[in-house]
């Protein structure tokens, strides 16, 4: 058996998450679907980085899976990508170890979400960004998005449905940076919880707006109740930029949509 990782892309908006589901409108459903037609084997299954919601989109999601057929990289892109709708992509494909793993051996995994200030609400970019009609302020949101920066306990910002273990992370980096009308909001964390990302913008544009000052942050994140928090904001503009994996399984970190995203 030969072990392939791949790295795929995808606009999240027409469907219900990544995880396989009974409906089979998932992005983990059609992938596998093009997989074994591609392959014309018994079904492939996948196993992913991290799985993310309905509407979220991903730029690089990394999947495994094992497979006796013998077919080189670029066969796997260019013959499973011609199954596929066009709204999902492989944009890659490695040979790997057997014990590669695309969750367990992940470092930490990254995500970004933009989102458009603006009286009018998206068109052309809609369900690709977030959106808020009132400014925002630069400093308080960089401010409190460092308050979250080091290992806590993200309760406050855990969805009431999330089956993670346990609600402390080591979130490594929390960016806000503007270009234009675009607002980008970056997080590197050693894993997600349900929501986690979703619950904290809501936090920051809550604080970008004025209707809370920074240091509200960390009272939210000390109270470690769901209940103290801003609402869950939009999927819209969040992407998964993908996991981080250590060099020596010679992975790409990145793929052409990194330089499209605003």
């Amino acid at each position: 058996m030969t072990r392939i990782a791949l790295g795929v892309s995808y606009n999240g908006r027409a469907y219900e998450g990544w995880q396989s589901q009974l409906g089979g409108r998932t992005v983990q459903d059609k992938l596998e679907q093009a997989l074994t037609r591609f392959g014309a084997v018994d079904p492939i299954k996948t196993l992913c980085a991290g799985r993310t919601d309905s509407g979220v989109h991903g730029l690089m999601q990394v999947v495994h899976f094992d497979t006796p057929l013998d077919r080189d990289e670029n066969a796997w892109v260019r013959g499973t990508n011609s199954f596929l709708p066009p709204d999902i992509a492989i944009q890659w494909a490695r040979h790997v170890d057997s014990s590669f793993h695309a969750r367990a051996s992940a470092r930490s995994r990254r995500y970004a979400y933009v989102l458009l200030e603006s009286p009018v609400r998206p068109s052309v970019d809609a369900g690709q960004v977030g959106w808020v009609f009132r400014p925002l302020a630069l400093e308080p949101m960089v401010q409190a998005a460092q308050a979250l920066v080091g290992e806590h306990d993200f309760t406050s910002f855990r969805a009431a449905q999330c089956q993670a273990h346990s609600p402390v992370k080591h979130l490594m980096r929390a960016e806000v940076t503007r270009r234009g009308a675009y607002w980008r909001f970056e997080f590197e964390a050693s894993a997600f919880l349900h929501h986690m990302i979703r619950n904290i913008m809501g936090c920051l544009i809550t604080i970008g707006i004025g209707s809370r000052p920074p240091e509200w942050m960390t009272e939210v994140l000390l109270a470690r109740s769901r209940d103290v928090a801003a609402p869950t904001f939009s999927p819209d503009g969040l992407y998964f930029l993908g996991p981080v994996y250590d060099p020596a399984w010679g992975l790409p970190q990145r793929t052409p949509a990194f330089d499209w995203l605003p």
